[in-house]
């Protein structure tokens, strides 16, 4: 490949499961993407998924065939243990990263992962590369816990995150997250579609209620979000009551 130009029609007619590319670079197809300019690590929103087949699983990447093409796909740690198997299907919401000698593919078993992935990358300071060290470290229920409660020290755990970093990504993203998000999340217990659903408000009140009598916005939220995802209480009298026994 010549240059970015060539890169990118390559790249798309592989996705689009082109049966000609020609060596040049020149399109042999109907796919038309326009590429006017492609600088040093800049990111294309071309790809927003791929569903195939994996051929195999290793220690920072997956490799996934698609149409008869391998896409190597780098995934976090986080989500490679919960990875189908060889010759199983998946799907993966993916990233593309530009850089000026190459392309890199990153995957996420859910598309809340790769939103949050993208969010990291706006952090100064923080690339694809580190951003994909903090979703190994820490899953994004425990990332989005752990921007809310300003814990540093935790992302600062992820490799190639120094605390400076790690701090920068609470300041940056503490607006960004959405407590609501973060109180109701079921990911740790199953849907409950027989009881209502506890409401943001009074999960909220709750927390403000434990950090009054004492408690730390960390330890109060953790305790909440328990009750809203193992409960039915939707009054904050109730939650607060629950969320003691659990402190």
């Amino acid at each position: 490949m010549k240059n970015h130009t060539d890169m990118l029609i390559f790249h798309t007619a592989i996705c689009a499961g082109a049966s000609k590319i020609a060596t040049d670079g020149r399109r042999e197809l109907d796919v038309l993407v326009a590429t006017p300019s492609l600088r040093s690590g800049m990111e294309i929103n071309m790809i927003g998924f791929i569903k195939g087949i994996i051929d195999s699983v290793n220690e920072s990447s997956v490799l996934l065939e698609k149409n008869g093409i391998g896409f190597e796909i780098f995934v976090p740690a986080s989500e490679l243990d919960r990875m189908p198997h060889a010759g199983e299907e998946v799907k993966l919401y993916t990233y593309l990263h530009v850089r000026e000698d190459l392309m890199q593919l990153y995957g996420f078993l859910t598309r809340d992962a790769c939103d949050f992935f993208k969010l990291l990358i706006t952090v100064n300071g923080v690339g694809p590369k580190g951003a994909l060290g903090v979703l190994s470290t820490l899953d994004v229920d425990q990332l989005r816990f752990a921007i809310l409660a300003e814990d540093s020290k935790a992302i600062a755990k992820a490799p190639g995150i120094g605390k400076k970093t790690a701090e920068k990504v609470v300041l940056e993203l503490r607006d960004k997250c959405d407590s609501d998000d973060f109180i109701t999340s079921s990911a740790s217990a199953p849907a409950q579609s027989d009881t209502p659903a506890a409401s943001s408000d009074a999960a909220k009140d709750a927390i403000e209620a434990l950090v009054a009598l004492g408690y730390s916005s960390s330890d109060a939220m953790r305790a909440v979000k328990s009750v809203v995802a193992l409960s039915d209480e939707t009054s904050v009298e109730a939650i607060l009551k629950q969320a003691l026994k659990a402190l």
